[in-house]
């Protein structure tokens, strides 16, 4: 009986370690670029509409503790990247083509 507690402490242990496994350099660098814009400035989008219900809109806006604290997004963007995968970024922010900040 002992065994088979142990077995199924195992498989349920094996997921939970393997959220925290390392993200692969190029993805974690994608992820973290999203951080990097909002560390710049926040995001928003509005939409207005009619529908059948009469008017409708929508107003959705996102702000990050890092733009509210003026962090720079260049070493968001580094530390994040360095905790998801636990190497420095390959490129600075600044220099990536797809930057738009």
């Amino acid at each position: 009986m002992t065994r088979h507690r142990g077995v199924a402490l195992a498989l349920l242990t094996v997921p939970a370690l393997a959220a925290c496994a390392p993200v692969p350099l190029d993805r974690a660098e994608r992820q973290c670029l999203r951080d990097a814009e909002l560390a710049s400035r926040p995001r928003g989008e509005i939409a207005i509409g009619t529908g059948t219900g009469g008017p409708q809109g929508r107003f959705e806006v996102d702000i990050s503790s890092d733009f509210l604290l003026q962090r720079d997004p260049s070493a968001v963007y580094a530390r994040c990247v360095q905790n998801l995968s636990g190497l420095p970024p390959s490129q600075p922010l600044y220099t990536r083509t797809d930057w738009k900040g």
